[in-house]
């Protein structure tokens, strides 16, 4: 068993009497939707049919959809190598118990963390439901029992499968200082030495693109999918010493569709400018000459584009907030002529095309390696710089709220004391004052009240001075050699 990837506008087979795009279209199977083929080059209808209405049962994610793929297909092949070459349709209990036992209990390699086994079961457990309800099962392949578990609105009883473990204890979050986090990106990604010099052995050449796109991770919390996604056009504008630095994570790529705000540290957004004018630029114009683009196909036209929607070819507007990931990978400026400017997306490969967001997580695979060279022992991963940014920030964001109270920073506050400022809750007060039942109907009244926002703006120009004074410092020492 094998899982693929579906590949719109790949070379055409002559042989082959029909418009092999236009098939996978009507199918559903869009670009990158993954499907199994078994061992013998055979394609499950049904089973692919499921694997294609993930979405509709639930799974938005496009992360969770690969994930869910993936354990489908490893139980599948399981089943054929290990239990006689079943299908997944004859599965039963015992195997799912043979399962667990290599891929929970077992010694080897493949063995996996109680969560990861859990999220096969989830799996597994979409699968059997989607099956009944399509009549493909005629009754329950597992065991699944009743138990009680803690919810927001109290104890209450659901219904679970068997083998699903109970979860392990959560292990502590991995996070780097500001100076591990620099170390790391300088040397990891930009090529120099550990000492801050450059390293005459160093033959990568995009160190400040994927230096920036580290930076932009560390400093908003974005999740790889958000940043990988980003348009040009979503940047934030830089106007003399003024910046605006929000940047909206629509809800077309945000986990569960739960669109929010980031805010990029001014720095990091003039960063971010210098590269699309330098780099990317000149990288886009090399490609252009090339007719990269317009031999690309499968692309998105478009238009104009503002901070909020895009007018495409047609004239219709589309808002980012209902662009896909893979949309976005398609969509290109095209002048008043129709000649194609480039991509909108900002992170662009060699090739002038979107990077994927796997060669990101090899970017930090590299990385890992090369520091690992110099003796250094990090194990960075994109979603690392997430929690980062989530200690720093809460950290910044104590002492304005400290400093907002009037009370003197240098002090040593209490555990109860530290407690009490972070998770003190006014609006559950101001709930009780009123007599709302719900906290929510208190929340309109914070339309009027700013200080949350400076206090998340303060905290960001701190950050940005902590990250200059560190620079100045390095730059300082690499004078001095």
């Amino acid at each position: 068993m094998l899982l693929h990837r579906t590949a719109l506008g790949a070379p055409p087979i002559d042989s082959l009497p029909f418009d092999g795009d236009a098939v996978l279209r009507r199918a559903g199977a869009d670009e990158g939707r993954p499907f199994i083929l078994g061992p013998d080059g055979s394609y499950d209808i049904h089973l692919n049919r499921f694997l294609r209405d993930l979405e509709n049962w639930g799974v938005r994610s496009e992360n969770s959809r690969i994930a869910y793929s993936m354990d489908v297909m490893l139980y599948c092949r399981f089943l054929y190598e290990s239990r006689g070459g079943k299908s997944i349709w004859d599965t039963d209990g015992a195997d799912l118990r043979a399962y667990k036992a290599v891929r929970l209990h077992g010694d080897g390699p493949g063995s996996i963390s109680v969560a990861t086994w859990n999220r096969s079961i989830a799996a597994l457990d979409k699968w059997v439901q989607w099956s009944l309800y399509e009549e493909l099962l005629s009754a329950e392949p597992f065991r699944y029992v009743d138990k009680t578990v803690v919810s927001p609105q109290g104890p209450k009883r659901v219904r679970v499968n068997a083998d699903t473990e109970p979860e392990a204890p959560r292990q502590p979050i991995r996070f780097l200082s500001h100076e591990d986090f620099m170390l790391w990106r300088d040397v990891g990604l930009r090529g120099l030495l550990p000492d801050g010099s450059p390293d005459a052995k160093w033959r990568g050449r995009n160190g400040e693109r994927n230096a920036l796109f580290a930076d932009l991770l560390a400093c908003t919390g974005m999740r790889l999918g958000e940043a990988a996604s980003l348009l040009t056009t979503e940047l934030p504008p830089v106007t003399g010493r003024r910046l605006i630095g929000d940047i909206t994570v629509p809800a077309a790529v945000a986990k569960r569709g739960k669109a929010r705000t980031v805010y990029v540290r001014p720095r990091v957004a003039r960063n971010l400018h210098h590269y699309i004018r330098m780099e990317r630029d000149e990288l886009v114009q090399r490609r252009r000459a090339q007719g990269v683009y317009e031999a690309a196909a499968e692309r998105l036209p478009v238009r104009r584009a503002s901070r909020h929607a895009l007018l495409v070819e047609n004239g219709t507007s589309w808002s980012y907030s209902r662009i896909g990931a893979a949309d976005r990978a398609r969509l290109v400026q095209v002048d008043g002529r129709g000649s194609v400017v480039g991509p909108l997306c900002l992170w662009l490969g060699e090739n002038g095309l979107p990077l994927r967001r796997s060669t990101w997580q090899s970017v930090f695979h590299r990385a890992n390696e090369r520091c690992a060279a110099f003796g250094l022992d990090f194990d960075v991963h994109p979603h690392t710089l997430r929690h980062t940014f989530a200690v720093h920030m809460l950290g910044l964001l104590l002492r304005q709220t400290v400093r907002a109270l009037g009370m003197r920073e240098d002090r040593r506050f209490t555990h109860a004391e530290v407690k009490r400022l972070l998770i003190g809750n006014p609006l559950r007060k101001l709930q009780l004052l009123l007599g709302h039942r719900h906290e929510a109907t208190v929340y309109t009244y914070l339309d009027v009240l700013d200080e949350a926002q400076e206090i998340v703006l303060a905290a960001l120009g701190d950050w940005d001075e902590q990250a200059a004074a560190f620079e100045r410092i390095r730059l300082g020492a690499e004078e001095d050699q």
